[in-house]
């Protein structure tokens, strides 16, 4: 940890101490009464809930967060030219970087796609990517990339302004940079590759578990918030049904659900929070989808472990950021490997989100371990195997009392005409202490995120 950063941290403790802890409850307060919520589905049931909100910040130094953005801005120039390349051209499949069969068998590769280039050739329009911070060399590493829907962007947005009406002394005493700059980043994405016409957010509806965002987003940045029922498509032509019946054309759609359910006629035949002909407006070019459809394949986790090279082949550079260690079972070297130590690894199912499919070698039984290492063979292509990274503890405020929790730090990137890195993001911090899956799907809660300048 940067000297510097500890003396922010300081100043930030010594305010810390001098408040009242009632405000804290009137905070919280707040954030109920304004429905700042992450829903959950567990066990078949929809539960509504407000997303757990912690008052203490993670502050970053921002000389360090620089050195963040910079690789942030690589690896997603990087990316974007690998799903160009992987939908045209091919060529580094064809050179044999990645395994043909590794992309055909990944869950969102949509072939149907090949050939198709979307407007000025963004692909990545909007991401999300995930990382922490090792203890052990004092890095931050990147644990995966979320290149399709990546939400929670508005949970910081939502409260910063509430944070600085509750603690001024923290914005008067401190150099935190603003983070209103996003909904212009947004906005900046969808009418630069705009076809003509409005911009709207396309929603699953209120039972989605980031409605909360669909509806925040759209409306800072000005955009129509739709269900699929308020959109037609007219000879190839998206357009919005307002409530008067008029139909206005739509340009740009930021789309808040999978390529699955995007299209009934294309895709997922019985959703019914698609909209019938929208891949054929797209393909037709006179739409723009934001992200690009099947971007999944880069959010595949086995593709991941390929990213360092997509860095060298597309851009000549040295990736800025490390991946965890990560252990192909595809590879019979890896396959080696992960049977050796797989009691010291973290197994996740490529396919898999927000926190499903991992599991932790060192809480499961010698029996439990010998399955896992029977499931992996027959299966080489499904899991990923990664060192358990030690990643720091962030102070939370839980029960009335400081405790640490383990935490992550999702980044946002926002590509237009260049790449733009958020100077805040969404820390996201385990409720029980141990548990390392911090991920809001599981329960977890959320911190602001304070970029600071000395």
């Amino acid at each position: 940890m940067l000297k510097s950063e500890n003396a922010i941290k300081e100043e930030f403790w010594k305010i810390f101490s001098s408040q009242d802890r009632q405000k804290i409850k009137d905070f919280r307060k707040h954030m109920d009464n304004f429905a700042v919520n992450f829903n959950l589905y567990k066990d078949g049931n929809f539960i509504e809930r407000s997303l757990p909100f912690d008052v203490i910040p993670r502050i970053i130094e921002k000389q360090e967060f620089q050195k963040i953005q910079q690789g942030l801005e690589q690896r997603i120039l990087a990316l974007n030219a690998f799903l160009q390349d992987l939908y045209t051209d091919e060529k580094i499949v064809k050179q044999g970087l990645i395994p043909r069969e590794f992309i055909l068998q990944a869950k969102g590769y949509v072939k149907e796609m090949r050939g198709f280039t979307p407007p000025k050739k963004v692909r990545t329009h909007i991401n999300g990517i995930d990382l922490v911070k090792d203890t052990k060399n004092d890095e931050w590493v990147i644990l995966e990339d979320n290149l399709r829907v990546p939400s929670g962007a508005s949970y910081p947005l939502s409260i910063r302004d509430k944070y600085r009406k509750v603690y001024p002394e923290y914005f008067s005493k401190l150099k935190i940079n603003p983070i209103k700059q996003y909904s212009s980043y947004l906005k900046n994405a969808l009418d630069y590759v705009n076809c003509g016409g409005i911009n709207v957010v396309l929603t699953p509806g209120r039972f989605n578990s980031a409605y909360y965002e669909h509806s925040y987003l759209a409306r800072i940045m000005g955009a129509q918030l739709v269900r699929a029922d308020e959109l037609v498509v007219i000879d190839k032509k998206v357009y919005f049904k307002n409530y008067d019946g008029q139909k206005i054309l739509v340009g740009s759609i930021y789309r808040r659900l999978d390529d699955d359910f995007l299209d009934p006629k294309f895709f997922e035949p019985e959703s019914l929070i698609g909209v019938p002909y929208l891949v054929e407006a797209y393909l037709a070019g006179n739409v723009a989808i934001l992200n690009s459809i099947g971007n999944g394949v880069a959010d595949d986790k086995g593709i991941y472990y390929f990213v360092p090279q997509m860095i060298e082949y597309y851009l000549g550079e040295k990736p800025l950021m490390r991946n965890a260690p990560t252990y192909l079972p595809y590879f019979e070297k890896d396959m080696r490997y992960i049977e050796e130590h797989i009691d010291k690894l973290v197994i996740k199912d490529v396919a898999e989100a927000g926190g499903y499919g991992v599991l932790f070698g060192h809480t499961m039984s010698s029996i439990q371990l010998e399955d896992l290492k029977t499931l992996i063979k027959v299966n080489p292509r499904r899991f990923i195997a990664q060192e358990l990274i030690e990643f720091y503890d962030e102070e939370c405020y839980i029960n009335d009392e400081l405790t640490p929790r383990k935490a992550d730090f999702r980044a946002y990137v926002v590509m237009a005409e260049d790449v733009k890195v958020w100077e805040c993001g969404l820390t996201r911090y385990a409720i029980d202490a141990g548990n390392y899956l911090v991920n809001s799907s599981q329960g977890g809660g959320f911190k602001d995120t304070w970029v600071v300048e000395l």
